[in-house]
């Protein structure tokens, strides 16, 4: 179901993209928007591992200054079928661990100082196990497939934007305002839409790789356990100042309820720790 929620989203991306540019009307400009925005994805996908591990000052785990950690990770990895990630410790206590790398043979696992400290064996565990599910199941691929669609979108929208301020140009050339205001409320109301669709799916993934990271552990409880735990900590990791970010973390400092939920790459806590205790066999309370 979640795969097929994730087909559908992208095919609904893609459609306000084609819609946008067939709005403006230039398929030179739609292509030429498209290509550049594949280019900053394609240069993200192979790089951003790099980027982000050196945004956060990660450092490398060794067997000298972290065995234990690199321990548990050569057991989630051999349970999973994996190759073994490069690990990283992140200087902070705020607790939080992400997943980079373009796909399972490169990939980067990353944890808090802060994470080691308040979780246990079985909860880090469940946690590494979760990011290893990224690594499985291509998310990094999905996310840069969706980043380079919603770019495109963001793109066409702001020259859609000052087109239709500077003689609204359209498809059809029209010179009546109500093409010109069509195209200015497309451009304002499409890239609000790929955020909206773009941070579903982040949601959609994040749900999906707590139930394979805890099918892979055999410990969902662990994993749920963890996250009310990183959720409660008194220290956060301000991911809100730095949103390009944020989706690739366990965890996020937003609610996560109400309107802010649809610009949300997590889903809400309470519902993650909910649907891992289900997987473990507890009724619903």
């Amino acid at each position: 179901m979640n795969s097929l929620k994730v087909t559908f989203l992208l095919l609904l991306l893609t459609l306000i993209f084609i819609a946008i540019g067939f709005k403006f009307g230039g398929q030179r400009g739609m292509m030429m928007a498209f290509g550049l925005a594949v280019a900053m994805n394609f240069f993200s996908y192979w790089f951003s591992d790099k980027i982000v591990l050196r945004l956060y000052r990660a450092r490398p785990a060794t067997d000298q200054s972290h065995p234990q950690l690199l321990q548990l990770v050569r057991h989630v990895t051999q349970k999973g079928s994996l190759p073994m990630p490069k690990v990283y410790i992140i200087p902070t206590q705020a607790p939080n661990a992400f997943a980079t790398g373009r796909n399972k043979n490169h990939a980067a696992v990353a944890v808090t100082e802060g994470i080691m400290q308040i979780l246990s064996r079985d909860e880090l565990e469940g946690v590494i196990g979760h990011e290893l599910a990224h690594v499985k199941n291509r998310d990094i691929l999905i996310g840069s497939i969706v980043a380079t669609i919603a770019g495109a979108i963001g793109v066409l929208a702001a020259i859609a934007r000052w087109g239709a301020i500077f003689g609204g140009v359209g498809r059809s050339g029209d010179d009546d305002g109500g093409g010109v205001f069509g195209l200015l409320v497309m451009a304002i109301v499409a890239p609000l839409a790929a955020l909206v669709i773009q941070t579903a799916i982040s949601r959609t993934r994040e749900y999906k790789a707590d139930k394979i990271g805890a099918e892979m552990t055999g410990q969902p409880l662990a994993l749920a356990s963890a996250l009310d735990k990183i959720h409660r900590a008194p220290v956060r990791l301000k991911l809100d100042k730095r949103p390009a970010t944020a989706h690739l973390f366990i965890a996020k400092p937003l609610s996560g309820k109400g309107l802010a939920n649809l610009f949300s790459t997590h889903p809400p806590v309470e519902e993650r720790v909910r649907r891992l205790q289900a997987l473990a066999g507890m009724p619903n309370k």
